[in-house]
């Protein structure tokens, strides 16, 4: 009696018989897979560090020093989050009064720029990457899926030419074609669950960054008013 020799249904075999364009699905996927999760440490690493600054700025920032020299303190490091947003109110104040334009009312709105035009470029750095994300998350499962139609396509055409439904014939082209929509599952869920975290810390830590400008400006519009040097 002629044995049937057992298939090979792990995931490496399935791999290597699978068609090319399924492959190049597969192998494009594990890559974005592997991406995300890099991203994933990348924020969280950038958004703890991000925390701590803007803690210790915070302390520095309310221990009653004086401006000029807590902006000496800070102007010679890498600036980032809170002080970059501080040294740039700083930099506005220093040239209006060079210029001998430190009105009230234009120093106040060119403060308000300064600070908006930081603010954003905060925001973008702290953003940076998330648009990755959500773009493996949406598109994800449907590249996984494609890599899954075509597999099944190959399989049932094969079936045709073979004129032979037995499980033993399907299943193995089958297995191959579900593969590349677990691949695509595997990258986008972790993305998508990243991407909801990861936004709602930046967006936490952006407010924080517009709420101590706002302080910053009023803080500064006082000094001008009252005449007082920082």
């Amino acid at each position: 009696m002629e044995t049937v020799a057992a298939h090979d249904f792990s995931m490496f075999a399935l791999f290597m018989q699978a068609d090319l364009v399924v492959k190049s699905v597969m192998v494009g996927l594990v890559i974005a897979s592997v991406w995300v999760w890099a991203i994933i440490a990348n924020r969280l690493a950038a958004y703890g560090k991000a925390k701590r600054e803007m803690a210790a700025f915070d302390r520095a920032f309310a221990s009653g020093r004086p401006l000029a020299e807590l902006r000496n303190d800070y102007s010679a490091g890498a600036q980032s989050g809170l002080s970059a947003v501080f040294l740039a109110a700083m930099e506005e104040w220093d040239k209006s009064h060079a210029a001998q334009a430190a009105t009230s009312v234009g120093l106040q709105s060119r403060l308000e720029i300064a600070l908006d035009l930081a603010v954003s470029e905060q925001s973008a750095v702290l953003e940076k990457r998330l648009g990755f994300l959500a773009t493996i998350g949406s598109a994800g499962p449907f590249v996984g899926l494609f890599g899954t139609v075509w597999g099944i396509m190959n399989a049932f055409t094969a079936i045709a030419s073979a004129e032979n439904t037995s499980l033993a014939v399907v299943a193995p082209g089958i297995a191959e074609a579900l593969l590349a929509t677990a691949l695509g599952l595997l990258a986008a869920i972790p993305a998508v669950v990243a991407y909801n975290k990861l936004s709602a810390d930046a967006d936490k830590l952006i407010a924080r960054i517009d709420g101590f400008a706002n302080r910053l400006v009023a803080l500064l519009s006082r000094q001008l008013d009252a005449g007082k040097a920082l």
